[in-house]
């Protein structure tokens, strides 16, 4: 069997794209912290969060039509006809950039020859700031825990649209019912965030999302509390990645930021691809709902894991500055 030269080009055009998102991703969140105040962090990154799942809410409703309208409106020029769809995620592409060149972070510019002896020393700069700091290290493990849960999540969701009365083309309004939930979960943070530690943050978030995938392995045949369920899962995935991901920025120096930023895209993509790789396996051998009651033993696993870290972390610093009180972040 011949494969379509397309899917070549296809695999080409993702593997560039992941590769330039190496450069691009560490950036993005290491420029957030040199464009708002610390105190304003949380905020930012809960705006982002926000933006980026709107975004995705909207993209899944309104892709279709978008696509179809960019056919029209080509459809009179033969030669750009048949690329609609190309310009169109292009052309997104290219005012993302030029949006960003109105970006002031106050950087200064210091050019830097870097050879690859100096890429393997940033690696192994980032691996030891890790490694000597308990609220970065758990941190970055529950956030490798989470986007994999979402990860094993968008091959599942698959596989749920076949057992639910709807089409399985149609999978995507229950990823969009996650990005509903996280949406909401956002708004619940700004409100409880002073109230409420990063550290205890997580702890229950990651508490909530085992138990609605707990639920949801008992539910996987009704649509509505199987959409109710996705929602919870993204309410409380909110009250885990917002805070655990400004924790690491408040966490790391500035001159730092680069390396534990790329070390973080680098280890989450790499953890990416194995529920992506094994979650449709392990469905067909185990079962869906085997799959979901797994998913949710390692979330709250990791959950309970950051909680301990954290505070082991805290009381370290405790022991190490006697005349300093845990402030209401470690607590």
């Amino acid at each position: 069997m011949q494969v379509p030269v397309g899917f070549w080009a296809m695999l080409a055009v993702t593997f560039l794209v992941s590769t330039l998102t190496q450069f691009f991703a560490p950036a993005e969140q290491s420029a957030i912290p040199l464009i708002v105040e610390r105190n304003q962090l949380l905020s930012a990154n809960s705006l982002y969060t926000f933006t980026m799942m709107l975004a995705v809410i909207v993209g899944f409703a309104a892709g279709d039509p978008l696509l179809a309208l960019a056919n029209l409106v080509l459809a009179k020029v033969p030669a750009l006809a048949s690329v609609s769809g190309e310009l169109l995620v292009g052309g997104s592409y290219a005012i993302a950039g030029i949006l960003l060149l109105s970006l002031k972070t106050g950087e200064s510019s210091r050019p830097q020859v870097t050879d690859i002896h100096q890429v393997w020393s940033d690696v192994k700069d980032g691996l030891a700031f890790i490694n000597a700091h308990r609220r970065v290290r758990g941190a970055l493990i529950q956030l490798v825990i989470l986007f994999s849960i979402f990860a094993a999540l968008a091959v599942l969701v698959v596989r749920m649209a076949e057992i639910l009365p709807i089409s399985t083309s149609q999978f995507g309004f229950l990823l969009a019912a996650g990005g509903v939930g996280m949406v909401a979960g956002i708004t619940l943070l700004n409100r409880i965030v002073h109230q409420v530690s990063y550290r205890k943050l997580s702890l229950y978030g990651s508490l909530g999302m085992g138990a609605a995938l707990l639920g949801l392995a008992f539910t996987t045949h009704r649509l509505w509390p199987s959409l109710t369920l996705l929602a919870l899962i993204g309410v409380c995935a909110a009250l885990v990645g917002v805070p655990m991901q400004t924790t690491m920025q408040e966490q790391t120096p500035e001159q730092l930021r680069g390396k534990v930023f790329g070390l973080q895209n680098n280890v989450v993509n790499i953890a990416l691809s194995l529920p992506l790789a094994l979650a449709g396996v392990a469905e067909t051998f185990f079962g869906l709902r085997w799959v979901m009651l797994g998913l949710a033993s390692l979330i709250v696993t990791g959950g309970v894991l950051t909680w301990y870290i954290s505070g082991t972390a805290s009381l370290q610093e405790d022991c190490s500055h006697p005349s300093s009180e845990p402030t209401s972040r470690d607590l």
